[in-house]
């Protein structure tokens, strides 16, 4: 069986450090994801979004100079929007952490505080 809990991780983001420092001195069973290295495909993100219960638009990073760059004041439909984020992984918000069927975006790391009560 495997963990308890699933964090997607970019180890280069300190909210997403703070996230799994968090759930480390909680003593949570976790994974830990690099969804930069393991890319999540649409039906990853479709199944992401369930758990969230967001629509696309509300987990793109839309600080990111990337998306300034490319996509600021363009319309995509949501499958658009998610193959742009299968595309460019970089643009997903994060962290974001898993229990069974819900999950949250660890931006405040309040969010992962609730979820692990």
């Amino acid at each position: 069986m495997g963990a308890e809990y699933t964090i997607y991780h970019n180890p280069r983001c300190r909210k997403s450090r703070e996230a799994v420092q968090l759930m480390q001195s909680e003593g949570v069973d976790f994974e830990i994801v690099k969804y930069l290295d393991n890319l999540l495909t649409r039906n990853d993100l479709k199944r992401l979004l369930a758990k969230l219960n967001l629509d696309v638009q509300r987990i793109i990073r839309k600080e990111e100079k990337l998306y300034k760059e490319k996509y600021k004041n363009m319309n995509f439909t949501d499958e658009e929007w998610l193959i742009i984020l299968e595309e460019n992984p970089k643009l997903i918000q994060r962290p974001i952490v898993v229990k069974g069927n819900k999950a949250v975006i660890g931006r405040p790391i309040e969010n992962v505080i609730n979820l692990l009560k």
